[in-house]
This record gives structure tokens, sequence and C-alpha cells, in this order.
């Protein structure tokens, strides 16, 4: 792992274990953040569920063992099991909602318990309870891949005051605030450089893997990693608007709002769970009063109506599909954040693609070397020699092509970064620099067929960094982030889905 040697032992450890993929917590987050982590059984809702389970199993068992007293033990389950859902009722009716689905499944769950049928009755209950933690665990494994936002953006910031600079809390940084931003470290604030030039991957915002060159005036985001040079920045957001807060709230509101079936069960409740109830009512009372029928007879009929009429395979196969998709993409490597999503996708007719790490590898590497005057090997040798204490992702893709040629690379002294422009050291007693195009032409010649060169490979969607030793130009290196193999076979498949 490339580990900036400029950087202090407290930072080279937080880069070390970023790229390793892990998180750093002092003691004092430690306890906390690890119990924020959702765990479907320490719900209250996972905990209601595995009760449950429990006490239906057990009341099968005992059920056997005396028979007498099954409905006793079925009911104990049924009315233990419901207590949430009646809770659930309550909320609904304070809010104007009367005739939910919750509403008709207690109203028929009780009705079942009243006519002795209490072992369908809290069947049904586990059933229902089972349906919505499905749909809970679904909701949160899409949370999961929306927290890992939150994790790019650095717990501390050093605050600029006066000569000095400071470590505080990121929350904390207030707009207007100057900040620095050292190499290896990720951006803490939304704001505008003031001071200094950087190349900077913004690939957590943007996607698009290859660093951009940043100077004063340029705006920064919250997230972003700071590839070579120390900056100065102008805090413009606060954390709670900066730009990764914004992306977790748009996804936050597009996960709030349910898939279309889910809205339309819960429009069809409106009408549904009255009529079912006025039905049930009027087959209880009308042949009593009007026909002179047995009132118990009817009353029964009436309940059976109503426990008949409780929707639960309609309510249950809603969170189960929606849940069985999403656990389906989620093992072929889709993150699909939520029903409504899932269900969009079956009427789409066109899909717009992020390049980098989807159609791309995600990571650039060497396309073209083309030397003035040496062997490809040697002008490829000498610019690893100098990119190899870089952490930029161009200097480590020339530095891993090198290896992978199994060239001998020569060691290096006094490298520096160029802030943008480059990256230069000492080589067998030769200053040598690889510098973008437009650096190498202030330090070099380069002739017009070389920048018509150039020209082409950069419309081709290429990075080309020139290797400067002495003054004089040697060639130069083109790289790219190239297609996946399996790209254009996707494509395929899709125009073949129309």
């Amino acid at each position: 792992l490339d580990i900036d040697p400029q950087q202090t032992d407290e930072d080279k450890i937080k880069t070390l274990v970023e790229k390793l993929g892990y998180e750093i917590y002092n003691e004092d987050e430690a306890s906390s953040q690890i119990d924020e982590r959702f765990h479907w059984w320490r719900s209250n809702k996972g905990k209601a569920v595995i009760f449950s389970s429990f006490f239906l199993a057990v009341a099968g068992v005992l059920s056997l063992l005396f028979p007498a007293l099954s409905s006793f033990f079925f009911s104990f389950v049924a009315l233990g099991s419901l207590l949430p859902m009646v809770r659930k009722m309550l909320t609904n009716i304070q809010a104007k909602n009367f005739f939910s689905i919750e509403s008709l499944v207690v109203v028929a769950v009780i009705g079942a318990v009243v006519i002795d049928e209490a072992a369908e009755a809290s069947i049904v209950v586990v059933l229902f309870s089972i349906g919505e933690l499905l749909e809970n665990i679904a909701a949160e494994k899409a949370r999961d891949g929306v927290r890992a936002l939150v994790g790019l953006v650095p717990k501390t910031a050093f605050l600029v005051s006066g000569d000095t600079t400071k470590e505080v809390p990121a929350k904390e940084l207030e707009i207007g605030q100057i900040i620095e931003v050292r190499p290896g470290g990720h951006i803490p604030a939304d704001g505008t450089i003031i001071e200094g030039d950087t190349s900077i991957d913004e690939s957590s915002v943007t996607g698009e893997s290859i660093p951009v060159t940043r100077t004063p005036g340029d705006d920064v985001y919250a997230g972003s990693f700071n590839a070579d040079g120390v900056i100065r920045i102008e805090v413009k957001k606060s954390a709670s608007d900066n730009m990764i807060a914004r992306i977790l709230r748009l996804v936050e509101e597009a996960e709030g709002s349910k898939a279309p079936t889910a809205r339309f069960i819960d429009d069809f409740s409106k009408y549904y769970t009255p009529a079912v109830l006025l039905v049930s009512f009027l087959i209880a009372t009308i042949p009593p009063v009007f026909l002179g029928a047995e009132w118990m007879v009817w009353a029964y009929k009436g309940l059976a109506i109503l426990l008949i009429g409780c929707p639960c395979a309609l309510v249950l196969s809603v969170p189960a599909a929606i849940t069985s998709g999403i656990a389906a993409g989620a093992k072929r490597g889709l993150l699909i954040k939520g029903g409504i999503v899932l269900e969009a996708m079956s009427k789409a007719r066109a899909f717009a693609f992020d390049k980098t790490g989807t159609l791309t590898e995600g990571t650039p590497k060497v396309t073209d070397i083309i030397s003035f005057n040496d062997s490809e090997d040697e002008l490829l040798s000498l610019a690893a020699a100098v990119e190899r204490a870089s952490m930029h992702p161009l200097a480590k893709a020339i530095v891993t092509e090198a290896i992978e040629r199994r060239l001998d690379i020569p060691n290096s002294q006094t490298g520096e970064a160029l802030r943008g422009r480059g990256v230069s050291a000492t080589v067998n007693n030769v200053h040598v620099t690889v510098a973008s195009p437009r650096y190498a032409q202030e330090i070099s010649s380069l002739s017009k067929a070389d920048m018509d060169k150039i020209s082409t490979l950069e419309e081709e969607g290429k990075t080309v960094a020139v290797i400067v030793a002495d003054d004089q130009a040697g060639g130069f290196i083109a790289l790219r982030d190239e297609l996946r193999d399996d790209a254009k076979e996707a494509m395929s498949e899709l125009k073949g889905l129309g």
C-alpha cells in the first residue's frame, strides 16, 4: 500500500486503515457507534417476532399435550402478538386514519379468538409481523450502503487560527472559517480553496476516478480526497448542509416513499376495511333482527366473514416480494433503495450509466507509451521511479504497469509533488519530471507533431503524462480508465430486452 512518507504517523495510520476498508473510532465513540448498527434481532420489531414465533411453537406443542387447553394457549399467543398492531392502529386513528389494514387485522384476530379459531388467529398475526420485519431488514440493508458515504467525511478538521492550526471536530466547523487539508487527507467540509494547488479525487461525489486539478478560487466538496498538495479552504457549508449530507437526505426521501403497489394497498384499505366490517355486521345482525334467527349462530358467521375478509395474503405479498427482489439484487451486486425503485425498473425503456466503475474498471491503466529516444520499457521505468512515492491514481497506474512488465525500477531522490502540474525527482543524477502536457511545454520543447499526437490521445479519453529529463522531453505515456470485460455484453443484453 502506498502511504505518503510526508504524512504524520497518525495520518499514516488513518490512511492505512481506510485503504484496508476499516473505520477508526476513538474510545468515547466506539460503543455508541457500534450500538447504532442495525441488527434485526435487537430491534423492537425483531424481538417481537422472535417471542411471538417462540410462543406460537410452544403453544403448538402444549396443544398436543393438553388438547382441552389448546384454545387458551393460542389465544394467549394471538392477543399478546397483537399488541404492537393495536398500538399502530391507535396511532392511525389519532392521525384520522380509522380504516387501516391494521384495524381490520385487529378486529379479525379478536373475532377469530371469540369464535374459537385462536390457532388461525395466532398464525395470521405472526406471519403479518414477519412480513413487516422483512420489509424493515430490506430497507436497513439499503441504508447500509448509503451510510458508507458518511465515512468519507473525516471526523476532525485542522482549523487555521492565526499562524497555527488546531484539530477540531468537523461537525463544529462554521461558515467562513479557514481549514487546512494535507496530502492524503479527506476534505471535511464544502468550501472554496483560498491557498494552494492540488489534485483532488472527487470520485465519491462525481464518480470520476481521475483526480482533477484544483487551484485558489475553485470549489471543493466534503468527502473528496486531497491527493498531493497542502491547501487551505474557506468553509462555505455547515456539516448538516454539505454535499454528502444533501445526497443522504435525497436518498432517505426516496426510501421513505412507498412503492406504487404498497400505496395502492393503503388506498385500497380505506374502502375495503369499512366495507368488510359493514358486511360482517350486517350478516351478524340482519337474520336475528328481521328473521328471528339465532344470535350466536349468525354472530359466528359474521365473525367468520370478518376473518376470511382479512387480506393477509395481499398485505404480506408486497413486503415479501419487495424483500426478495432487493435481496436478489444484492446477491448480484445491485443496491436497490426500496420498492418504488424496484417497481420503476419494470417500466424503464432507457438506462443512463455512470461510466467510472460501472462500465469501466474504475482505475486508470497505461494504454500507450511513446518514446522519442529510448525504448518504451526504459521510459516507463524512468517514470515509475519518479512516481513510486506518489498516491495519485495515475502514478499508481504507471508503477503497476512497470511491475507487471517486471522492469527494474531505479531509486529516486528529492521527490517533489508539483501540485496539479506533475511530480519530479532525481533519478541516476538526472532531474526527471512527469508533467502534464501544458507544464511540459513550459519546461521543455514539444514539437507541433508531438502536441497533435497528444491532442489525438486526449480526444480518445486518455490522460497524457510527458516525461522530461533535464529539460528534454523523452516521450509520453497515455492512461485511461478502460472498459470492463463484460460492458459490451451487458449493452447487447439490454438492447435485446428492448
